[in-house]
């Protein structure tokens, strides 16, 4: 099968790899329908964080199941799922407490199992999921959704899910007033989040108008371009000279979680979600001073999809608008390099 495998900095290279096969009873394979590009798939691209061998890439697919291992019976050859961005057991005290991104058997795509069995990348044609039960969420009524559904789909397993923890996390709800920083796909869905929950005043910080446009679409109210000092003083004005009761924290750098906090009224809610990859620290004296609450992290999409998937399916929320481009999967290259460039907000990836 064909699967994207990243060697180093600006190396992605799509090549041929062996068919995955049962290995354990609890796995199933998964016939990949559509996978994508993530924004944090950019740090190693980047060489922000090092690739010291050659590996298997890509954290969100989804598509339907081939086979299944003996002791699987809550899935059968032919149902459609969504893969959360982690692999999870499903039955340790974490993923019971419902944060199976923090599992005592976490496994993540594109290397090796508990048992050092490797694990097929997502961007790929197929993939063996470990712990299938504890990890894939079935589709129920849907075999073969269409571009539009599938994309919608896709969403959850990572992006969509990943918006809504910050939401979550920053207590967004009906009468809140909202600042969502960063104005990748995760924000963008910070945004359809945050309208979701009931929020009454979104600001999106964005400085592309294709950007600006989506988080229009998905419910912002107000855009934000300036930055720093500046665009703390733009969210206060818009407020009528108070600051966020929420905001999001979407991108994971040290400027994104200053500009979050500098946001934020006292006694407001922060929720972050961007991948630390910037030095980010939370200055204590400042929260203690402001008695702003943080909370977030890596989402638990398992957790969180049954709810999300419920108003996709109702047509109520389309959070597959952030893919403004599709590529067929031999094309990876080219797809991580017009990320990397901001020439697009998400590709999606058809193998």
């Amino acid at each position: 099968m064909r699967a994207a495998i990243i060697h180093g900095p600006g190396d992605i290279r799509v090549e041929d790899r062996d068919y995955p096969t049962i290995q354990r009873p609890t796995d199933v394979i998964v016939k990949v329908t559509a996978s994508c590009v993530c924004g944090s798939d950019l740090w190693p691209y980047r060489g922000v964080r090092e690739t010291e061998e050659p590996r298997a890439i890509g954290h969100e697919f989804v598509g339907v199941v081939e086979e299944t291992g003996s002791e699987v019976t809550q899935l059968a050859a032919g149902d459609f799922v969504i893969a959360p961005f982690v692999d999870s057991c499903g039955h340790c005290p974490q993923c019971l407490n419902g944060v199976t991104v923090a599992c005592d058997h976490l496994t993540g795509w594109g290397g090796n199992d508990e048992h050092g069995d490797y694990v097929d990348g997502g961007q790929g044609e197929a993939v063996r999921v470990p712990q299938a039960e504890g990890t894939l969420r079935k589709v129920e009524g849907v075999s073969d959704p269409d571009a539009a559904l599938t994309a919608n789909l896709l969403t959850l397993s990572d992006v969509m899910a990943t918006g809504h923890h910050a939401a979550v996390s920053a207590q967004v709800g009906p009468g809140r007033t909202v600042v969502v920083v960063g104005d990748g796909a995760v924000g963008l869905c910070g945004v359809l989040a945050a309208k979701r929950l009931g929020a009454e005043r979104i600001i999106a910080m964005s400085r592309h108008e294709d950007r600006q446009a989506l988080a229009r679409d998905f419910g912002a109210t107000d855009i934000v371009a300036e930055r720093g000092d500046d665009g703390v003083a733009k969210v206060r004005e818009l407020l009528g000279g108070v600051l966020a009761d929420s905001v999001l924290e979407c991108v994971g750098t040290k400027e994104s979680m200053k500009q979050a906090l500098g946001s934020t009224r006292p006694g407001g809610n922060l929720g972050f979600v961007g991948v630390p990859a910037g030095g980010a620290e939370l200055p204590i004296g400042l929260l203690f001073a402001k008695n702003i609450t943080v909370g977030g992290g890596m989402a638990p999409a398992h957790t969180y999809i049954p709810e999300l998937l419920e108003d996709v399916l109702a047509g109520r929320i389309n959070p597959g608008k952030v893919f403004d481009v599709e590529m067929p999967l031999d094309e990876a290259a080219e797809a991580y390099k017009a990320m990397d460039e901001r020439r697009s907000i998400k590709v999606l990836l058809k193998p």
